[in-house]
């Protein structure tokens, strides 16, 4: 009978063995599947930081581009401007010159 008592110790230790194994075993799944998770939410976030990053870099090219075409835009009106000042001038000379053709004829005539 004594043999018994110390083989049902060896047997519990052997269930308590096989039990922590077990729990081992399931933690490192565990563990295993959470750097898993882990490693694609990293992943996840690089993606997203990469997407704005393209973001950012674009905006700023828009920005350039706008900034560019008002200072188009201001460049343009300044010619406008001028135009129109030489548009009078040429409309000044050309009724300058219709009076000089009248006062030319009435001299020949």
């Amino acid at each position: 009978m004594a043999a018994a008592p110390a083989g049902g110790a060896s047997d519990a230790q052997a269930r308590f063995g096989r039990s922590v194994k077990g729990l081992l075993i399931d933690r490192v799944t565990g563990c295993g599947t959470d750097v898993i998770a882990l490693t694609k939410q990293v992943l996840k976030g690089s993606r997203s930081s990469e997407l704005l990053g393209h973001a950012a870099r674009n905006m700023v090219m828009q920005e350039d581009a706008i900034l560019h075409s008002e200072d188009s835009l201001r460049k343009m009106a300044i010619i406008t401007t001028h135009l129109q000042y030489q548009q009078e001038a040429i409309q000044k000379n050309v009724e300058h010159s219709s009076n000089l053709q009248d006062q030319l004829s009435h001299l020949l005539k």
